[in-house]
């Protein structure tokens, strides 16, 4: 009986080492993302993946970031060998994800999100839920970060110089406003070339201004044709704007970084890009205001339409060894990014803000807020809304149009007879 005591006991006790490695034993995530050093969401990433480790000492968090564009075609590219993935991602929503999850490359997060469900409206997860069940219930397969809308940034330091003292509120009072601009010598608008996302954000309010939201919407999502006369006006439009000189000429090879510095150092009078960029520019030395792209065609569109919804996020691969523990992280890292980068101003947030939060945003941020607060309709970027071929289809011709290589007539064209 002793004997049997002690071997009893000897069992136990190393079952209690076992199990005290077991918890000091290290789980490593690993994540790719889009936040560079030079991106205004860096800071919010570093925080929230600092304070995860912290709560969580035996998982540890080894991650990527790649510049946006290259991004796009690694996380496509992976998405033909899935066992490449790593077990969190970040993803644009909308078709760009779906594509991604009706491939079967993408873990469902319906069983995750619901411990967070009181910190994160269902609804914020509509752009990144698809394939209703039997039952009408969607599955989640995405965790909501920020929403950003394309938000017009103006210098009203260098307005002044021109003699404006507020933002044009009407097409024509933009114009009248950038040829005052360049006879004070004032370069009215910067825009990269090297990245075609950014020439979409000037592009794609333009046609949203003249043929209104639902249309561009039913384009987007292949439902109705590009053959509109109003989107060919559009485009000439926008050319109209490069050929009288109130872009900058040097942008067409620059990257969004550098046009963005120069904006912030003064070189322009308006920037047309993301409302993630409000910490960056809300910190600059200028006085600076947002406002949307004024109304081109009052019969079809209005200003309070806006580009954007809810679309950066983060999901799991379906080959994650560790799915179910990097969906849980997925959401906590989620909820803490957003959070972060609501305070920087680099997003509005998908998540649930208390109020001393609220309290200590920058200005701009609560500008762009009361913009998407009083928006009347909204279309998701293009080239997210859109599935993966038919939005590189578009964003060729994108580039062609600021290239000047084809005009309205041609880029409408060029998109019939390619995607429908």
């Amino acid at each position: 009986m002793k004997k049997l005591f002690a071997l009893m006991l000897a069992a136990a006790m190393l079952l209690s080492l076992c199990s005290a490695f077991a918890e000091e034993e290290k789980v490593t995530l690993t994540m790719w993302c889009i936040a560079t050093e030079a991106d205004a969401n860096r800071p919010a990433y570093e925080a929230a993946i600092k304070a995860f480790e912290e709560a969580h000492p035996n998982i540890h968090i080894e991650w990527e970031a790649f510049e946006n564009q290259s991004y796009k075609t690694k996380i496509k590219t992976a998405m033909a060998d899935p066992s490449t993935l790593p077990d969190i991602f970040f993803t644009w929503a909308g078709a760009f994800l779906g594509d991604f999850a009706k491939a079967g490359n993408v873990y469902c997060l319906n069983d995750a999100y619901q411990p967070f469900a009181a910190e994160l409206p269902e609804v914020m997860l509509g752009n990144s839920s698809y394939d209703a069940d039997a039952d009408g219930v969607k599955e989640h397969y995405g965790v909501p970060l920020t929403m950003n809308i394309v938000a017009l940034f103006c210098n009203m330091d260098l307005l002044a110089k021109a003699g404006w003292d507020t933002v044009p509120q009407t097409y024509d009072e933009l114009i009248e406003c950038c040829n005052d601009l360049v006879a004070a010598g004032i370069t009215p608008f910067g825009c990269s070339g090297s990245e075609t996302w950014c020439v979409t954000e000037y592009l794609e309010p333009i046609m949203e201004k003249y043929i209104g939201y639902e249309a561009l919407n039913a384009i987007f999502a292949g439902e109705a044709t590009w053959n509109d006369p109003e989107i060919a006006t559009a485009v000439d439009t926008f050319q109209e704007m490069i050929n009288a000189g109130y872009f900058d000429p040097a942008g067409v090879s620059l990257g969004n970084d550098q046009v963005k510095a120069n904006f912030i150092n003064g070189d322009y009078a308006f920037y047309q890009n993301g409302s993630w960029n409000c910490g960056e520019i809300n910190d600059g030395a200028y006085n600076f205001q947002v406002a949307l792209f004024p109304v081109m065609n009052a019969e079809r569109a209005t200003y309070a339409q806006v580009i954007g919804g809810p679309s950066d996020t983060l999901a799991v691969a379906a080959t994650s060894k560790n799915a179910e523990l990097a969906a849980q992280a997925a959401f906590e890292l989620g909820r803490d990014i957003c959070h972060y980068g609501f305070l920087a101003g680099s997003g509005l947030p998908a998540w649930n803000q208390d109020e001393e939060t609220k309290a200590q945003v920058k200005p701009l941020v609560n500008d762009v807020a009361a913009i998407v607060a009083a928006a009347d309709g909204m279309v998701l970027f293009g080239d997210t809304a859109m599935s993966a071929d038919p939005a590189n289809i578009y964003l060729s011709f994108v580039a062609q149009v600021y290239g000047g290589e084809i005009d309205g007539a041609g880029f409408v064209e060029g998109l019939t007879n390619a995607l429908q």
